[in-house]
């Protein structure tokens, strides 16, 4: 069934914009959050059903009066998705301090701010979606990736024990982490220390498409499926990083130094 009212952090562009557009073609009324304000206007200009609301979510008092506005605007919040993230990178002896801890404040922090904002409500009704997009890179990891990698396995860690702690609440819990993917994110990447695994991905596509990651995650949703990774390469890179964490490195730094 699809929601009535959903909201989206990061809806100004990549996989939060794509989702935004999908759910509103269905009927549903959606709220996108971002800083991005260009962004934000366009995307809502394309649907009726899409309202934009600027919103930085490492402010706790901010992401409060925005999300009690749009329950005030649109009603209940049916179904929450969590995409907001940055994802610059550097070796962590290069990387300055205070970019390796806005990191975590972001993709971390921000995300312990929408979920505690918007789970309450969702637990007294006793249902609701909340999806958050942790990554792969939580558990696989990579050379000039480390502040990311960091951020994200804090945030599979923190979902993956929201989810056992609210089993049995009727409000359906999801994290999703995938592999990398071909958005507008990765030009931060490409603007900062621009690893060689991730230009070759680029240059040879073999990025994940978006779309797909998408359709994974809507599919996941009806199946009620709880932890996803939304692509073989990401599955297999899991077992890789359980069975065999040595072999997994030295194939990532040989990689690199070719």
């Amino acid at each position: 069934m699809e929601p009535k009212v959903a909201v989206v952090t990061g809806g100004a562009s990549g996989m939060g914009q794509i989702y935004a557009r999908r759910m509103a073609e269905r009927g549903t009324q959606v709220a996108i959050l971002d800083l991005n304000e260009e962004g934000l206007k366009s995307t809502a200009d394309e649907s009726e059903n899409i309202t934009a609301y600027k919103c930085d979510t490492t402010d706790l008092a901010m992401v409060e009066e925005v999300i009690d506005k749009i329950r005030d605007q649109l009603g209940a919040i049916d179904r929450f998705v969590q995409c907001a993230a940055i994802m610059p990178t550097a070796f962590l002896n290069d990387q300055p301090t205070a970019l390796i801890n806005k990191l975590m404040t972001i993709n971390y922090g921000g995300t312990v701010n929408v979920v505690k904002t918007v789970l309450p409500a969702m637990l007294q009704r006793g249902s609701g979606e909340l999806v958050v997009f942790g990554s792969i890179a939580g558990s696989v990891l990579t050379a000039q990736m480390g502040a990311y990698s960091a951020s994200k396995a804090a945030t599979n860690a923190f979902m993956e024990v929201l989810i056992e702690e609210n089993r049995g609440s009727g409000v359906h819990i999801m994290l999703v982490c995938p592999p990398m993917v071909n958005t507008p994110l990765l030009k931060q990447v490409t603007e900062s220390s621009n690893p060689k695994a991730i230009r070759d991905s680029i240059e040879k596509g073999r990025l994940a498409d978006p779309e797909k990651m998408i359709d994974v995650l809507e599919q996941s949703l009806v199946n009620g499926k709880e932890i996803i990774y939304t692509s073989t390469e990401a599955k297999v890179l899991m077992w890789m990083r359980r069975l065999c964490p040595r072999l997994l490195w030295k194939m990532v730094l040989a990689y690199d130094k070719e």
